[in-house]
Order: structure tokens, then C-alpha cells, then sequence
């Protein structure tokens, strides 16, 4: 079962990722594009990812991007979320 922290931390980075792909998950669950279980298994994929460390330096060193770093989990998500 993973802790608090971890969930937390992985929110916190997959929000900064769509934020800087140009992707609004808030908006687009009240949109209906983005269903809770959706982004709840996005969110799941995220605390598997193989370099968190590696993902947060890349948001402090990238404002906006067209895509995700090649690892990212959820990065054709978050493009196609940002496209909408």
C-alpha cells in the first residue's frame, strides 16, 4: 500500500506536468473529458514512475513544453488533455 507522502508527492509532480504541457485537470474533469477513475489511475501510473527525482528536476527546469519527458507514464495523456 503506498504512503501519503509518495501520493502526495506524485500528485503534486502530475499536476505540475500537465500545468506545464499546457493541461488543466481540473477543467477537464469538469468537462467531462478527464473521468475520476481516470485520473485516479493516472495518478496510480504516476507513483510507478522510475525517476520521480529525475521528473521534478525536469518541471524546475522547464516552464512550458509541448511533451512529457519520454519516461512520464501519463504523457500522452496530458497531451491529449492539453490539445482539448
Amino acid at each position: 500500500m503506498q504512503g501519503k507522502l509518495t501520493r502526495d508527492r506524485h500528485e503534486g509532480l502530475m499536476t505540475r506536468m500537465a500545468e506545464t504541457l499546457g493541461a488543466d485537470l481540473d477543467a477537464a474533469e469538469l468537462r467531462g473529458d478527464l473521468p475520476p477513475e481516470m485520473r485516479e489511475d493516472m495518478l496510480l501510473a504516476c507513483t510507478g514512475c522510475s525517476d520521480p527525482t529525475g521528473c521534478q528536476h525536469w518541471l524546475e527546469t522547464h516552464d512550458k513544453a509541448e511533451a512529457a519527458p519520454d519516461y512520464c507514464r501519463n504523457g500522452a495523456v496530458l497531451r491529449s488533455l492539453a490539445a482539448e
